[in-house]
């Protein structure tokens, strides 16, 4: 028996697959315990150590909650600013307009060729030299750029390769009843193509998330990982404790970016897979701006 994908398993297979998962457990639970033991050995699963993360508020309320307050703002900051930014550099890419297109691809192959740090530094030079910004402002302003900068120019290619994943025959089509260019990008290709970028979208916005401790380790910007480095210093440098708890809230914050987009998908699939709305000529000539010609309705 087979599948559209791939031949079904035999009974060796299956007996093979067995094996090679309890030896993964095994090895894993191997793994575990060797680092339980070494961290056991060290003395860094004390209950002192971990103390002041489950009893009292002021690891939480002086060092944890202000990183991640910083850490969230500067996150949203370049969300807000990269993703339409981004959006409108990929369309430019796809520009019939020489003019349009060449210098948006110089743009994005500049910024996306240079490390998000370099320009995170050169952003700190800049507010320093040529900008009234004050000095408690700069490594924000700083970190928020770089990340603009580098992202929007690698969601411009998400969102370039996105709209050129769909057939041709989509923008021909709308073409064909009397769309102009603009309204064939903005009516029937990217609500269709959002779904197929959804998943490198929410990818790149991880990445914002966790390039934001980029800022804290060189630009003395005080977001979370920054304040666990001095939060690790005040408890007696606790270090393992203090990285174990940011990296909890890392991992929580992105999982739930990645499930609230995973919502979305589901959502947005499910609302396209009913069929085609039959419009009459009226309704075709109102979106295309033109007069109806002839009689029938058409499948949009």
């Amino acid at each position: 028996m087979t599948s559209v994908l791939y031949d079904a398993q035999g009974p060796r297979a299956k007996r093979r697959n067995v094996l090679l998962t309890v030896v993964f457990t095994v090895a894993f639970a191997a793994v575990v315990w060797w680092v339980y033991g070494a961290l056991d050995d060290k003395g860094q699963l004390a209950w002192a150590l971990w103390k002041p993360f489950f009893t009292g508020t002021e690891a939480w309320s002086t060092y944890i909650w202000p990183g991640l307050e910083n850490t969230l703002k500067a996150a949203a900051l370049a969300m807000v600013i990269a993703l339409p930014l981004g959006a409108v550099l990929g369309i430019a890419r796809l520009s019939d307009h020489l003019w349009i297109r060449v210098p948006a691809a110089v743009v994005v192959e500049f910024f996306r060729a240079i490390p998000v740090l370099v320009l995170m530094i050169f952003g700190m030079a800049l507010y320093s030299t040529y900008t009234d910004v004050s000095t408690d402002d700069r490594p924000l302003y700083a970190v928020v750029t770089g990340l603009v900068l580098y992202n929007a120019a690698v969601l411009a290619e998400i969102v370039r390769a996105g709209i050129l994943s769909l057939p041709r025959g989509q923008s021909e089509a709308a073409m064909a009843i009397g769309l102009r260019k603009n309204q064939v990008m903005r009516l029937v290709l990217l609500p269709q193509a959002v779904t197929a970028m959804l998943p490198a979208i929410v990818s790149q916005l991880v990445v914002i998330v966790k390039d934001t401790a980029l800022g804290g380790g060189v630009l003395t910007f005080p977001e979370l990982l920054a304040s666990a480095n001095t939060m690790a210093s005040y408890y007696g440098a606790n270090i393992i404790a203090c990285y174990t708890v940011v990296a909890v809230i890392f991992i929580a914050l992105n999982f739930s970016l990645t499930s609230f987009a995973g919502w979305l998908e589901r959502r947005l699939r499910r609302g396209k897979k009913s069929g085609g709305a039959v419009l009459p000529p009226s309704a075709v000539a109102d979106i295309a701006g033109t007069a109806p010609t002839g009689a029938g309705g058409a499948v949009i």
